[in-house]
């Protein structure tokens, strides 16, 4: 009989239990821990609350009550102050110990505060958790005003929520356009264009350099002081200034961490027998060539399904991660894939349409497209993703790419039929 613990109970630890479950012994117990006094949600349903297009337990995911006490898996509340990777033993923040035979950390990712005077007032909030959003929902009444630290990723989907809450809007964003970790000057540029003319206010290439609350009237407003010298009132402020792989506790523990776990295929750390997946992990990455942290759900769900199996003796392997990500800023969708803003020697061709918010970037090594962003068209995201994690060789293809980049869907037919030709001769 083993037991595995797993750390975290979002959607990769979620996964990684019912993994274990299914293809374990029946004796194996499982001990799926989490530190907040909830089912198991997830965080990415958040801004769908925000809405109001879902309740509470629409961010639940698994819906039935029942659920975990028929798969025989002990859901904990409580937190993990340290782990002992010598003697398999993790430290309780509720006091004792627990041991584990195999261990999974999936503990995600947590908000990143940047060091700003007052950004612990009352009336701050991150997005992050149920409790936030009961928060935010309190304040984020219409006509509230609302600043928002940070137009990233998160950032633009807190922003739809806000927005389709009617509040009157100031995103600031540190970087010189929306979104800089996934799209260039040009697209980052033409979504805040977009989201200008929907009414919310946005500064960018600026800072918040305080944040003032009136000890003496707490209904006050907040005073907001931008790096720019403007001051703004606000009722609300959310912090969406990214996020950072929740691994405090492993200090001193012997699991060798960079910005994430480090992990090798299996999700295996440098301790046998413990395993990372999710936010936290550190993944071998195929178009970058090198271990990145991946905060995208459907990379922590491969992840953890690959953890769980060799934890439960069954050999599995990770083809790696890419980095993905598609975003619906207001109706304006954009993606970006791989080595987005392209790599030293490689090529690159771009094309815009401003006034009708597209625009299509592709960047290429030798051959293979190494990375893509685009604005404005949902026609050819599959293509572009297949291309980039693919590394489909695509020959002639790419100097016809680099004069019409549209073509991309003759591209990845010519390509991939390529490869299939150039399989069946090698095998």
């Amino acid at each position: 009989m083993k037991h595995h613990v797993i750390i975290g109970n979002g959607p990769a630890g979620v996964v990684a239990a019912e993994t274990l479950r299914k293809h374990t012994p029946a004796v194996d117990t499982i001990t799926l821990i989490g530190d907040e006094d909830a089912p198991p949600y997830s965080r990415m349903a958040i801004p769908y609350l925000l809405h109001g297009d879902i309740t509470e337990r629409g961010t639940w995911l698994r819906k039935d009550a029942h659920h975990w006490k028929t798969l025989r898996i002990e859901l904990r509340r409580d937190r993990v102050k340290a782990l002992d990777a010598r003697t398999k033993t993790l430290a309780l923040e509720t006091g004792g110990q627990l041991g584990f035979d195999t261990l999974l950390i999936a503990t995600g990712s947590r908000p990143a505060l940047p060091p700003i005077p007052g950004i612990h007032a009352q009336r701050v909030h991150t997005c992050w958790t149920l409790d936030d959003a009961r928060a935010i929902a309190q304040l984020a009444v219409p006509g509230a005003r609302v600043i928002q630290l940070g137009a990233g990723f998160i950032g633009c989907i807190i922003m739809e929520s806000l927005v389709r809450r009617r509040v009157q809007l100031s995103v600031v964003e540190m970087g010189d356009r929306m979104v800089p970790r996934m799209m260039g000057e040009v697209a980052g540029g033409m979504i805040r264009d977009w989201v200008q003319a929907r009414g919310v206010q946005v500064h960018t290439a600026a800072r918040i350099e305080s944040i003032e609350s009136n000890p003496t009237d707490m209904a006050a407003p907040l005073a907001v002081r931008l790096s720019s010298g403007q001051r703004l009132p606000a009722d609300l402020v959310i912090s969406a200034a990214g996020v950072k792989p929740k691994i405090d506790f492993l200090e001193n523990s012997g699991v060798q961490c960079l910005q994430g776990v480090l992990t090798d295929a299996r999700m295996q750390t440098n301790m046998p027998g413990i395993y990372a997946a999710g936010d936290c992990a550190e993944a071998f990455d195929v178009v970058y060539g090198k271990p990145i942290v991946s905060a995208i759900q459907p990379n922590a769900v491969d992840q953890a399904y690959v953890a769980a199996m060799n934890m439960a003796g069954k050999p599995a392997r990770l083809r790696g991660v890419t980095q993905i990500n598609v975003l619906d800023t207001l109706g304006l969708i954009s993606c970006s894939f791989g080595q987005w803003q392209g790599v030293p020697g490689g090529q690159g061709v771009e094309r815009t349409d401003r006034a009708a918010f597209r625009h299509l970037s592709l960047q290429f090594q030798g051959d293979v497209m190494v990375g893509s962003h685009s604005i404005g068209t949902t026609e050819h995201i599959g293509v572009l993703r297949g291309l980039v994690e693919g590394r489909v060789r695509l020959g002639v293809w790419k100097d016809r790419l680099l004069e019409d980049p549209t073509r991309l869907m003759e591209a990845y037919l010519a390509g991939a039929q390529g490869q299939s030709r150039r399989g069946l001769l090698a095998a």
